[in-house]
């Protein structure tokens, strides 16, 4: 009696995949494809010849030579992780392994960006580049040889003995020989590289330190970098200055994003507020394509960054200051061109 319950509740919990049937399964005629497929083994399913090996011809194999070809080659492969890698050091021009430059990807000082530029950094890309190019721009066709040109010393007669072995002289009417201009390109259009900011500070000699601190402060402020300070070249007795004695100037150096965000500040806010200011002298520069203003204390402190923060600086300390753009033109016509393509006005005679 126990065997019959107990198999009564095993065929209860199990499902009915699992029961024995009792009726006799018929026959199945019907049988599964592999049964009826013959029996093939492993090595006949392979192909004979596989796709990673090829037939090269005794030619073709005595033909290769990697290193003739890497001879002939013009352009330099793309550099990759099992290459020599860039020394860390620059440990001089004569050591046979040269750091490349901070613009190349592969470099250690390599900085990607700007991403975002200055608006007067676009202007020049995008309108002021364009328009220089095509006023300054002269087409040589090809072949063309320009005219022999007179040298630019003179050589001494030999009217006098002591004319021998003397340097070459220079040019007649003047004494400083101006830079040679090279046509202007699509790769040497002028641009502005960096501006330099001077202050001198007389009372910082004759009074105190304060006005030396003052002007230090106002000039890294409008320009948003660390001024260096100087002492004093040259004597002057009527400000008791000393040569070597007193620190009497402050300069800053802009490059680069700080350049250009200055200079937006100054043809956008700061010109225009100027009465009556006609605008940079015509006869200005260098002659290498450097251009030098200056302004006054009171229109130093219309900088937004000394207006926001007027009562920090006393009124009389606010120091004047000398604004020199450096460009990378060869002669002030261009570098003056550049400048008043970006906004910046010019009056009176226009020396070339």
């Amino acid at each position: 009696m126990a065997a019959r319950e107990q198999s009564r509740y095993l065929a209860r919990a199990l499902p009915r995949a699992f029961m024995p049937s009792a009726r006799p399964q018929p026959f199945l005629g019907r049988r599964n494809a592999s049964d009826e497929a013959p029996a093939r083994r492993l090595s006949d399913e392979l192909e004979t010849a596989s796709s990673l090996t090829t037939v090269v011809s005794e030619d073709a194999a005595k033909s290769f030579d990697p290193a003739a070809q890497a001879k002939s080659r013009k352009s330099k492969l793309p550099r990759s992780r099992y290459q020599f890698r860039s020394p860390k050091y620059d440990r001089g021009p004569l050591h046979p392994h040269q750091p490349p430059p901070p613009s190349d990807p592969s470099s250690r000082l390599f900085v990607p960006g700007p991403f975002t530029l200055p608006r007067a950094e676009q202007t020049y890309n995008s309108t002021v580049a364009s328009d220089i190019l095509t006023l300054c721009y002269v087409h040589t066709p090809p072949g063309f040889k320009p005219p022999p040109k007179a040298p630019r010393l003179r050589e001494w007669d030999d009217s006098s003995p002591y004319h021998k072995n003397r340097p070459l002289r220079g040019p007649r009417g003047g004494d400083v020989l101006r830079l040679l201009r090279k046509p202007i390109r699509f790769n040497n259009i002028p641009k502005i590289e960096r501006i330099t900011i001077h202050s001198y500070v007389k009372n910082a000699a004759h009074e105190n330190s304060s006005w030396l601190h003052v002007a230090g402060m106002a000039i890294q402020a409008i320009s948003n970098t660390r001024v260096e300070t100087f002492k004093s070249k040259s004597s002057v007795a009527t400000w008791s200055i000393a040569p070597g004695r007193d620190t009497v100037a402050v300069k800053a150096e802009l490059q680069g994003e700080t350049m250009y965000h200055f200079l937006g500040k100054l043809i956008d806010v700061v010109l225009p507020r100027i009465k009556d200011w006609p605008g940079i002298k015509g006869s200005s520069g260098d002659s290498s394509g450097n251009i030098t203003f200056g302004l006054v204390p009171e229109n130093v402190a219309m900088f937004p960054e000394i207006e926001v923060n007027y009562d920090m600086y006393p009124p009389k300390m606010i120091p004047g200051c000398h604004i020199t753009l450096h460009t990378t033109a060869k002669a002030d016509k261009d570098a003056r061109l550049l400048l008043s393509a970006m906004g910046i006005p010019f009056y009176g005679k226009i020396v070339h």
